[in-house]
Order: structure tokens, then C-alpha cells, then sequence
């Protein structure tokens, strides 16, 4: 199920510190059905991931801001008429990639289209709060329209680690 992640990279560069793609630690993928429960499966991910490269004591951040860009990969970045049930869609594809000091967890989705950022103040929105607790739960985030022969975005989100004692 894990992939190298370093090909991912260059649409992570813009508005990030700068990270080596040579120096990534360690790196994993994988694709997500156009279905709601996908977002468990991404927790079940990432809780795995975490706990293999041994960095489970950020997991509820993480896990936070995981479950909240694939919802919004779901709820927003898909066509209308891709099926919430069942296998068929474009897919959602999430990836980790963990250097010595930092984190990245990235959503690539179908869609072009700016993820919007709602105002947390408005009590009468039923929803649109996710951005919000992703740049709460993270330490930065960003996205960028995916170039070439892959269409649509990475959303991405960065956490920064303790260092190994």
C-alpha cells in the first residue's frame, strides 16, 4: 500500500520551508474510494503509518487534519455525479511523508478548484469549519494545482516533530 512519495513533492514546494526530496525519512500512499467511510480508512492509514515510523504521539493532530482534507476531497473536490458508494470515481489519494523533524500529510483530489476557508464565527454554518481546525491542528498548510499529466490539487499540511533524543 505504501509508495515513495518524492514524486509528490514538487507540488509541495511552493509555500513550504525548503525540504530535500533526497532527505525524506520515509514515505507512504494510498488511494481512497469516492465513499464517506474512505475517511476511516485514511485514519486506519495514518494511524499504521504513525505508528510504523514511530511518531504516534502526534497522531491526534494529525489524524484531525487527515479526516477533515478528505472530507473536504470528497464533499468538494469531486464531480457531482461521481457514486459516494461502491469503488467507481475519480479517487482521492493520500500521502505521508515524514523527514527527520517534520511531517506532511497531502490530499491530492480531482478538482482545480481553491478549497475555501469559511469564517469560523459563523454559528449558523452547518458546515465549512475544516480549514479552520486544519491551520489550528498544523503547523502550516497550503495547497497548489497539480501540473502535467495529473489533474486537480494537493492540499497539504504540514506538522513539525520532536526531535530524537
Amino acid at each position: 500500500m505504501g509508495t515513495n512519495g518524492s514524486t509528490m513533492l514538487e507540488p509541495l514546494r511552493q509555500g513550504l520551508p525548503p525540504l530535500d526530496p533526497a532527505a525524506v525519512s520515509n514515505a507512504a500512499s494510498c488511494v481512497l474510494p469516492a465513499r464517506y467511510e474512505a475517511v476511516r480508512e485514511a485514519r486506519q492509514f495514518t494511524r499504521r503509518t504513525l505508528d510504523q515510523w514511530n511518531t504516534g504521539d502526534r497522531f491526534d493532530d494529525v489524524c484531525l487534519v487527515v479526516s477533515e482534507l478528505v472530507t473536504n476531497a470528497l464533499r468538494h473536490a469531486l464531480p457531482a455525479s461521481a457514486p459516494r458508494t461502491g469503488e467507481q470515481g475519480p479517487p482521492v489519494r493520500l500521502h505521508l511523508m515524514r523527514w527527520t523533524e517534520r511531517l506532511v500529510c497531502a490530499v491530492r483530489d480531482p478538482s482545480r478548484d481553491s478549497p475555501v476557508a469559511r469564517d469560523p464565527d459563523d454559528c449558523s454554518a452547518e458546515s465549512g469549519r475544516g480549514l479552520f481546525l486544519v491551520d489550528s491542528f498544523s503547523d502550516s498548510w497550503g495547497w497548489q494545482p497539480l501540473s502535467g499529466t495529473l489533474n486537480g490539487k494537493v492540499v497539504w499540511a504540514l506538522f513539525r516533530l520532536q526531535p530524537a533524543e
